[in-house]
Formats: C-alpha cells, sequence, structure tokens
C-alpha cells in the first residue's frame, strides 16, 4: 500500500511511518521541514508542506492509498503574539476537516486522524478547555467527511512515551537526564495519574485502524493507568538510581500544570475496550519497555540547556 504519513518528521508520525515500512508499505513522509538527518524517515521519500496553511491540495495527495494523519496542534505549536483559542481552531477544528476533503478529492481511499483521548476519555474537561474543544471538533469533522469508498477513521491516545532512532526529544531528554542526577530537581512528582501508552503500541494501532478499522469510527486506544509518581520512577529505575519518587502537590519544571487538564491530584483512568483492542492488534503492558528504550537513547546525553 502506497502510504502518506503526514506529520512524519515527529515521534509519534516517524515511528509509524518506520512500522509501517518495516511491514512492507511504500512510505512517504510529509511534514512542514525535513526529517533529521540520521533517522530512518530522512531515507523516506518527502513532501514538504503545512496542513495548516492549506498547502496540501488533491493534485499533491495523488497517487496515495491511504494517510496516516499525526499532524494536529496542541498548546506547544502555538506561535507567538498570537491567540491561542484562535490559532488552534483554525489549525484542529477547520483544517484537519479541509485537509480531508482534499485527500478525498485527490483519490484517497482511507485517512487515519491521530487524535487526543481527552474528548472521549475526559470530556467533562472540555468545558473549561478550548484545546480540548478543538480536538473534539477535529476529530468529529475529520470523520464527518466519510463518504462512500473514502474511510476516515480517528484513534484517540493518551500520554505518549517512546523513542525513534537518531531523533531528539525536548520531552524526554529532560527526563533521563534528571532521572541520572543531571537536574537538579527534587524527586517527586505532582499527585495524580493518568493513562500511558508506548510509541509501538500506537503504530500498531494505526496499522490496525488502517487495515481493518470501521468506516466514521472513533477508537479510544491506551494502555497503563498510572501515578505520575509510578511513571517517573520507571524513568529513575531504568536509568539505575533507586531513588524512590513520592507524590507531592506541588507543580513539576518537567510536567507543569498546564499538562494536565483534569487538574493536579486528579485521574484520567480507562481501560480500551477489549473487542476494539484486539480489532486493533497492538500491544499492551509495554510502557516499562518503551521507558527503557528512552532511556537506552538518551542517557549519558548533555544535560539539556
Amino acid at each position: 500500500m502506497k502510504i502518506l504519513v503526514v506529520g512524519g518528521t515527529g515521534g509519534l508520525g516517524g515511528h509509524a511511518a518506520i512500522h509501517l515500512a518495516e511491514k512492507g508499505h511504500d512510505v512517504s513522509i510529509a511534514a512542514r521541514n525535513p526529517a533529521p538527518a540520521g533517522t530512518a524517515m530522512a531515507d523516506m521519500p518527502f513532501l514538504k508542506g503545512d496542513y495548516v496553511a492549506g498547502d496540501f491540495t488533491p493534485d499533491r495527495l495523488k497517487g496515495f492509498d491511504a494517510i496516516i494523519f499525526a499532524a494536529g496542534n496542541d498548546p506547544r505549536h502555538i506561535p507567538p503574539s498570537i491567540d491561542a483559542q484562535e490559532h488552534l481552531n483554525r489549525a484542529n477544528t477547520e483544517a484537519v476537516p479541509a485537509f480531508m476533503r482534499a485527500a478525498r478529492e485527490a483519490g484517497v481511499k482511507r485517512v487515519i486522524q491521530l487524535g487526543s483521548f481527552y474528548p472521549q476519555a475526559a470530556p467533562e474537561l472540555e468545558r473549561n478547555n478550548f484545546y480540548i474543544r478543538s480536538r473534539r471538533l477535529a476529530c468529529e469533522g475529520a470523520r464527518a467527511e466519510t463518504r462512500p469508498g473514502f474511510d476516515v477513521i480517528s484513534v484517540n491516545a493518551p500520554f505518549m512515551v517512546g523513542a525513534v532512532p537518531g531523533l531528539s526529544s525536548m520531552i524526554f531528554e529532560p527526563y533521563v537526564a534528571w532521572a541520572e542526577g543531571k537536574l537538579p530537581i527534587p524527586v517527586y512528582a505532582p499527585a495524580g495519574g493518568t493513562n500511558f501508552m508506548s510509541f509501538r503500541s500506537l503504530s500498531q494501532a494505526l496499522e490496525g485502524a488502517l487495515l481493518r478499522g470501521e468506516p466514521g469510527k472513533a477508537y479510544l486506544v491506551g494502555d497503563e493507568n498510572l501515578s505520575f509518581a509510578d511513571y517517573f520512577g520507571l524513568f529513575f529505575a531504568a536509568a539505575g538510581n533507586a531513588a524512590r519518587t513520592e507524590a507531592r502537590d506541588e507543580s513539576h519544571p518537567l510536567l507543569p500544570d498546564v499538562a494536565i487538564p483534569q487538574g493536579r491530584g486528579n485521574w484520567i483512568r480507562y481501560e480500551p475496550d477489549p473487542a476494539e483492542t484486539a480489532l486493533l492488534g497492538y500491544t499492551r503492558n509495554d510502557v516499562a519497555n518503551a521507558v527503557a528504550e528512552v532511556v537506552a537513547q538518551y542517557g549519558g546525553a548533555n544535560v539539556p540547556a
């Protein structure tokens, strides 16, 4: 199958692109900038463009059988001096369904849209969070473009952990440096917790949705419910650091309150539907393995600036 992975230079999209290529698919990647040298994605055909700007016209998407859309915007992508709500509305609510219409016109048969777990796992959070609202509207708007012969399926994922060989990480490199004792941050975590999932499990779920997913369906995927203290503790254990991570009702510099929409001290717990898990065919109980891979990749690096 000839597949385009939009957002294929990042962690989740890149891992999915590598996974699909290893399964024998003809994979190209699309993003605003080429993949970093030294990553497997750098050897894949590259289509430059910004979906928010409408760069992916039907003519540019012709010839692909399927698309993995792993691009969406979150608060990290908001440009300076631009209204956050306005940007997320344009990037998620408007631009994601517009991309699906272009793909349909191009003759693409199936698009898998990678979204966020919040609208399905904790819909009550939308009331006071316009980012989560924009994610729901992107998911619903994308799937509303389904027509006979053109399928859109959403895979909505929780907190993710994993590594792509050769790809740096602004999130996980500091985690590993901290676990190795290279950052002057006390050993604690914010109280509360959430659902976590590995890059590997998500790539398997995306492939499963591509091959077997029901048109117009939104799948809530996930793996393990962990406290933030237990999650951070996995990094310390993998780094060989015996320090014990305690939970505190205190903001954390590596996991600030803005990254915990349910509020510090609260949880988002769920178990993915067993039938859906079997249909998509993804691995469970893989979070500790993913953390070990992250520590192996980034361990021993210089302390981030």
